[in-house]
């Protein structure tokens, strides 16, 4: 089922707040992304800030996993989340 741009956001949103409330992941976020804390507050509403939060989260299976055991959603939610935003389609090569 395809995400449409709000509720993939809105997806994402639940994601940052949910790394928010990692103390051990949330380190890991603003320093592979050179984000800040404030960071996070001013740029919540961009919906590209808001796909390069799920690209984080699906770089690692067991982030996945966790995320989304939190919300009791299947597991590849956020990858289908991430096509809708900016910078989130899938490149066809052929």
């Amino acid at each position: 089922m395809p995400f449409s741009a709000d509720s993939a956001e809105t997806l994402a949103l639940k994601a940052l707040g949910w790394l928010a409330g990692n103390d051990e992941l949330l380190p890991v976020f603003l320093g592979s992304t050179g984000a800040s804390e404030s960071d996070l507050r001013e740029q919540a509403a961009d919906p590209a800030f808001l796909g390069s939060v799920l690209d984080f989260l699906t770089m690692d299976d067991a982030w996945v996993m966790a995320f989304c055991d939190s919300l009791g959603i299947a597991y590849e939610i956020p990858m289908q989340a991430r096509m809708a935003l900016p910078g989130g389609a899938q490149v066809h090569w052929t």
